[in-house]
């Protein structure tokens, strides 16, 4: 896939514009309710479905395909994140009118570390392209782990992270509105809304190492990796408003998501050592094993 740089620079500029035009309709912090979640997940995920389009317009079905693929894995994956989320907000009682405000730089940082993730995934398939084996291998692993403890809670009382936070920096008790820093005798001093930040980048810091790896799976083009993965994190603010209140009624969803990594991670394993799985057929998969877990928990509650 010959892409040239000013398609990359189109894609960054793109991305940077509609974080300036998500910025700038919340700078007013307040509670986002479900008809303005729901408004903008329809917003987030057309132009998600309208990138794919135009890159199947301008390179082919085949790369259309691929990140159709790589943009349903991510967005399947991050749900599991947005669960989280809603534990994290729940430990540290962050107001719901605060709550977007921590989830936009969080994103922006998800996508900072994406990008460098991808890069040195890209770099190391190049040069060493067995690196294949040891991804496709971890993801099973991982699948199988995630199945075996889906019915396990995040504890954050047990968070090393907040731990060593806590140890290093001084915070204060008490909220001041949306802001991440005060000054108290002199000193800036963290507010507990730095605290969740932190926490937040560092969870999805660890889920990214394991939605990286399944993107590979389906595309090792770095353009197609880091376009799926961008248009699927910018939609996660909105997801997360939109569905953690229901986050009780996905019973089967953690099992849905432990077989996409089982699938992903032996398409890749095959697909590198004896023969090549259609990318229509790995979506077909994907796409059947997440709305039957999501309909069976829906049924089931």
């Amino acid at each position: 896939m010959d892409i040239s740089l000013w398609v990359w620079v189109a894609l960054i500029t793109a991305i940077l514009a509609m974080l300036l035009v998500d910025l700038l309709m919340h700078r007013d912090a307040h509670e986002i309710g479900l008809r303005e979640a729901a408004t903008w997940s329809v917003i987030w995920v057309s132009i998600g479905l309208a990138v794919g389009g135009v890159i199947w317009w301008g390179y082919g079905s085949e790369f259309g395909l691929q990140y159709y693929a790589g943009y349903v894995i991510e967005k399947s994956l991050a749900v599991d994140n947005v669960f989280v989320w809603a534990v994290i907000f729940g430990y540290f009682a962050v107001p719901k009118q605060y709550q977007h405000r921590v989830l936009f730089y969080g994103v922006v940082g998800a996508l900072v570390f994406r990008a460098i993730f991808i890069a040195a995934g890209s770099a190391l398939i190049a040069s060493a392209a067995w690196v294949l084996y040891v991804f496709g291998a971890f993801l099973i692993l991982t699948g199988v782990r995630m199945m075996l403890q889906r019915n396990e809670h995040v504890d954050m009382s047990k968070s090393r992270t907040l731990r060593l936070f806590r140890r290093l920096v001084p915070t204060t008790e008490d909220y001041h509105g949306h802001r991440f820093w005060i000054r108290r005798g002199g000193a800036l001093v963290a507010t507990p809304l730095l605290a969740v930040l932190v926490v937040v980048e560092v969870t999805d810091i660890i889920f990214a190492v394991d939605s990286i790896p399944a993107i590979f799976a389906v595309t090792q083009e770095p353009f197609l990796v880091f376009a799926s993965n961008a248009f699927a994190i910018l939609g996660l603010r909105a997801m997360y408003f939109l569905l953690a209140d229901l986050m009780h009624r996905f019973i089967y969803l953690k099992l849905g998501l432990s077989f996409v990594l089982v699938w992903v991670g032996v398409k890749m394993i095959v697909g590198h050592a004896f023969v090549t799985i259609p990318t229509i057929l790995s979506l077909g998969v994907v796409v059947a094993i997440i709305a039957a877990s999501v309909i069976a928990s829906l049924i089931a509650t």
